[in-house]
């Protein structure tokens, strides 16, 4: 019976982890499928949009070594869920002449939160 239920917990751990690797897999997708022409998660990786590493908790417009339409450099946003989830959603709906074009932003609130999940998993 020991035996049994150890390989039982062997077995649910693993079943587990899989499925944590799977989504973080999936957001990583939502990621690179969505933001990666631009944006690196790579802290310091500017591109042609800024490095999104640490983004979350960070102040709009205050990454070192990128330069930020005056807009998102003077607006009072703090990069949370929610703002994000607002951004990614209609960036210029949310702060206008942001520099975002072409990008005119994702409709679908699963890829979003999917977008999210991955920038929260890369703190600063």
């Amino acid at each position: 019976m020991r035996n049994l239920l150890a390989g039982l917990a062997v077995a649910l751990s693993a079943a587990c982890s899989g499925g944590a690797f799977a989504a973080d897999e999936a957001s990583q997708e939502a990621f690179n499928n969505n933001c990666r022409t631009c944006h690196s998660w790579k802290k310091g990786d500017n591109r042609l949009g800024p490095s999104l590493h640490g983004v979350v908790g960070r102040k709009a417009g205050s990454a070192e070594g990128f330069a930020f339409s005056e807009t998102l450099k003077k607006s009072s946003v703090t990069w949370d869920e929610g703002s994000l989830d607002k951004f990614i959603a209609n960036p210029d709906g949310f702060i206008p002449s942001n520099n975002m074009k072409p990008f005119t932003g994702i409709a679908d609130a699963g890829t979003r939160k999917q977008i999210i999940d991955f920038l929260k998993s890369n703190p600063e």
